[in-house]
């Protein structure tokens, strides 16, 4: 069904004042690699865009876990996991960079410049690159798996600054250099922490956080942070979707205003979230005072 001139104007009016509340003020958007197709990242090129023309600070941090166990077992490497969490030896940490710097970042900037026409604004950013991630190692048994203790803010800011859209693969470095592998659902919780993000929006492959993960009519609209902390070790909850729960706990606890997980299949889930009455997904608030 098309809209109607009556409809346009209507939805470009109920924007408005979102576009004023989210103007100048810095988003990080995490894409997980179970959200990532060509037609998505096109239409989450064209949001990006959009919402940079009208003063959002975007900064794009990405995953690629379903990439990198594809390419793992296409050099006949079975992907192993501890908790939840890669493990990552020598071998399987340059196929981590490879597949999450060198094929997946290019590709999202690639699509997002190409959207930009003339002049091109996304920016591929690892954390291995001028510190910006600096992490420690978090388990022997994992191998080369850190955990950031440090974010250069500042680095992304001055991108932001200069009009660019920072694209961030998470792979980051101890203070020697050493690469490592880090869960992208933290590193972008660190970053929008470190940043002072009024937003962090998880885009994910499911519609958020369900009763039922069977039954998408039992989506959670709305909950504070100690609301989801008493839900995480509910049966209900599939092991992929606790890390995303407790980044979000953990970001609006640290100070980013609000989390959201939503569905980044839905073409413009992102635009909807921000600049409609509506909404999608789940959204997550700290405690009141």
């Amino acid at each position: 069904m098309s809209l109607t001139p009556h409809d346009t104007a209507r939805i470009l009016v109920e924007a408005l004042p979102y576009i004023r509340q989210w103007a100048g003020k810095s988003v990080v958007v995490k894409l997980g690699g179970a959200a990532i197709d060509r037609d998505s990242d096109l239409a989450l090129a064209q949001d990006v865009l959009l919402l940079r023309s009208v003063g959002v600070r975007c900064v794009l941090v990405h995953g690629g876990g379903p990439q990198v166990d594809a390419m793992l077992r296409r050099v006949g490497k079975e992907p192993e996991f501890k908790d939840g969490l890669r493990v990552t030896d020598a071998e399987t940490l340059e196929i981590v960079r490879m597949v999450l710097v060198g094929k997946i970042n290019r590709d999202l900037v690639a699509t997002i410049n190409g959207q930009a026409g003339d002049h091109p604004v996304a920016v591929g950013v690892s954390g291995e690159d001028a510190g910006l991630l600096t992490v420690t190692p978090r388990d022997p048994a994992l191998g080369f798996v850190g955990d950031v203790t440090a974010v250069r803010a500042e680095l992304l800011h001055r991108l932001l600054d200069d009009g660019l859209t920072p694209v961030v693969s998470t792979v980051g470095a101890n203070p020697d250099g050493q690469p490592f592998n880090v869960n992208a659902d933290e590193a972008a919780r660190a970053i929008a922490v470190a940043m002072e993000a009024e937003k962090i929006v998880y885009l994910t492959a499911v519609p958020g956080l369900l009763e039922d993960p069977r039954d998408e009519s039992t989506l959670v609209q709305r909950l504070t942070s100690t609301d989801l902390r008493g839900r995480l070790s509910h049966e209900s909850i599939g092991k992929g979707m606790i890390p995303k729960l407790r980044a979000c706990a953990d970001a609006v606890d640290q100070g980013v205003g609000f989390a959201h997980i939503i569905d980044g299949r839905v073409h413009h889930s992102l635009l909807i979230e921000l600049l409609t009455d509506h909404g999608v997904g789940t959204m997550v608030t700290r405690d009141a005072a």
